[in-house]
């Protein structure tokens, strides 16, 4: 997995944080206006949707035999200029326009 430092390289993205399965905030790193508890709130929200999709990825794996669900690598979000994207337990915000959504995922994913 990538570091923060990494992370921010990518095309795109303005922060990333890295938080631990129970949703407390590890470290982030930001270019843009971030304090840390904005960090903290956002570690606690991204915790909460990967279990709420985690739960979703074991349900689909039961209802569709037929297709791969697990384990799950990444999600998005995006809404207005931004996307929220996380794998595992690190995750970024990134500028739509600018984003080089592939190399993200793939970073993400692994």
């Amino acid at each position: 997995m990538a570091t923060l430092d990494q992370l921010m390289q990518i095309k795109g993205v303005m922060a990333a944080g890295e938080f631990t399965p129970t949703g407390e905030l590890v470290d982030f790193r930001s270019a843009m206006s971030m304090s840390q508890d904005q960090a903290g709130m956002t570690a606690q929200f991204c915790n909460t949707v990967s279990i709420m999709l985690n739960t979703l990825a074991k349900a689909y794996s039961h209802m569709y035999t037929n297709m791969s669900w697990l384990p799950p690598k990444f999600w998005a979000y995006g809404g207005g200029d931004m996307t929220v994207c996380v794998g595992g337990t690190k995750g970024v915000f990134v500028e739509i326009a600018k984003a080089d959504f592939n190399q993200l995922f793939k970073v993400l994913a692994n």
